[in-house]
């Protein structure tokens, strides 16, 4: 059964004191384009984090965000105090030089680069199993979504599926007596024109059969019968979406072909209607997984 790239999924759970939140969402891409946002203290974890996703979501562009809330509002920082002290001298000189006044340094330097350092504890390996548990529950999620979106998508394709055969067969009935009314207008032109006297009929036959065949399109009707049925199979089978996209071309191909042999207004205006829904569902095969 189809998926959907696109989803959403949230998880969360205790880490000690703190609450863990784990957040990922997909849209459609080509290949696995995954972004992390995640604690200082999970860098060393972001190779194994992008082949979890890699894994488990095949392709996308996959947000996963990871955000880790102290139940007390607090972070453990301090004060880097012999920069502090380099900063409050160059300060004082810097004041003497412009003969300006110092006024409060302490406030001045607490706002300058590096001189607050927040403490940093590695995540030990318990933790980093409550977390990475919580991102496979966040990726479950998504996964759920995406195979609800996916029953959507797959109903939309059926109905499209549908009107394009159903354009097909039309195309059928109106091509049975396509040939006769061409060749009977092409006698009835060079009749009016040289006489019906003048026609030479097996040169006449001959040059038909070479024309008609030109016009012929039962070849191109069976082959987009076999590309719709193709695409239905396809749909029942894991991660298709790439050959949907392969198989929508083709069907474009006969659809086109049919037009530009055609040389009939009824068949015509068939055709556009088929282009029309093969339109959407090229776009909508851009979203399958």
């Amino acid at each position: 059964m189809i998926k959907s790239m696109t989803g959403f999924g949230k998880a969360t759970s205790t880490l000690g004191d703190k609450t863990l939140i784990v957040e990922i969402r997909a849209l459609n891409s080509k290949s696995a384009d995954i972004s992390l946002r995640v604690p200082s203290q999970l860098r060393n974890y972001e190779l194994e984090l992008r082949n979890e996703l890699s894994k488990q979501l095949e392709r996308g562009k996959i947000d996963l965000s990871i955000f880790i809330e102290s139940a007390q509002g607090e972070s453990s920082a301090e004060i880097n105090a012999s920069l502090a002290r380099a900063y409050y001298t160059q300060l004082q000189k810097l004041a003497k030089e412009l003969n300006e006044p110092l006024s409060d340094p302490l406030g001045q330097i607490m706002r300058l680069p590096d001189v607050m350092k927040a403490e940093r504890k590695e995540m030990d390996e318990k933790e980093w199993k409550t977390i990475l548990k919580c991102v496979h529950d966040a990726v479950k999620q998504l996964n759920e979504f995406r195979d609800t979106e996916g029953k959507s998508l797959k109903k939309d394709f059926d109905d499209r599926l549908d009107k394009i055969e159903k354009s097909l067969e039309q195309i059928k009935k109106l091509d049975a007596g396509r040939v006769n009314q061409i060749k009977e207008r092409i006698r009835t032109n060079l009749n009016e024109f040289i006489g019906k006297d003048k026609i030479d009929e097996t040169r006449f036959e001959q040059e038909m059969i070479y024309y008609i065949e030109k016009l012929d399109i039962n070849e191109e009707k069976v082959r987009l019968k076999t590309h719709l049925d193709y695409f239905r199979d396809t749909c029942k089978e894991a991660s298709p979406g790439r050959k949907l996209n392969f198989i929508s071309q083709e069907i474009g191909r006969e659809i086109n072909t049919i037009g530009s042999k055609a040389n009939d207004a009824g068949i015509q205006k068939l055709v556009v209607l088929m282009k029309d829904e093969l339109e959407k569902i090229k776009e909508q095969a851009n979203n399958v997984l």
